[in-house]
């Protein structure tokens, strides 16, 4: 299932995709190496081999969504063992769907088992913005009270 639509400014954005392949877990995909005495942090195997597996089935969209956005996962694992973690999807998604993870003010995150078929299904909606709207100035007097 891939699919996509885009309409006005006004009207609701939104993108669909199924990655399949198990994501591997944020919190758990770094690991330490040594280089020239100095240790670093970098993604496990796991971590970089979805990373792959996610850029080569995740269809860029023409125009990256802009604003405010809603992100609804269902991540079907192929055993009970890894923990619901979707924050390495949210990163991958980056300068394919949205610009940056950041535009994500609302998240839906479900965890399901699939031993057969394991995957992600995406959804991104553009939302209205959440930050209030500027109301113009009003000009005050010397004495406080407000002017035309």
């Amino acid at each position: 299932m891939s699919s996509e639509y885009s309409a006005g400014a006004n009207e609701m954005q939104a993108i669909s995709r199924i990655i399949f392949g198990e994501p591997a877990s944020k919190a758990n995909s770094r690991k330490i190496v040594r280089f020239n005495n100095v240790s670093r942090l970098i993604k496990s195997t796991k971590a970089l081999n979805y990373s792959d597996t996610f850029k080569q089935q995740c269809r860029p969209v023409s125009t990256l969504l802009t604003g405010d956005l809603r992100v609804t996962m269902r991540i079907f694992y192929a055993s009970r063992r890894p923990d619901l973690d979707e924050s390495l999807i949210l990163d991958l998604m980056q300068g394919l769907i949205y610009e940056n993870d950041r535009q994500v003010k609302e998240k839906h995150v479900y965890w399901g088992l699939d031993p057969e078929r394991p995957r992600t299904e995406l959804m991104v909606e553009c939302i209205p913005s959440i930050a209030p709207e500027k109301r113009p100035r009003t000009k005050r007097g010397p004495k406080g009270e407000a002017t035309a």
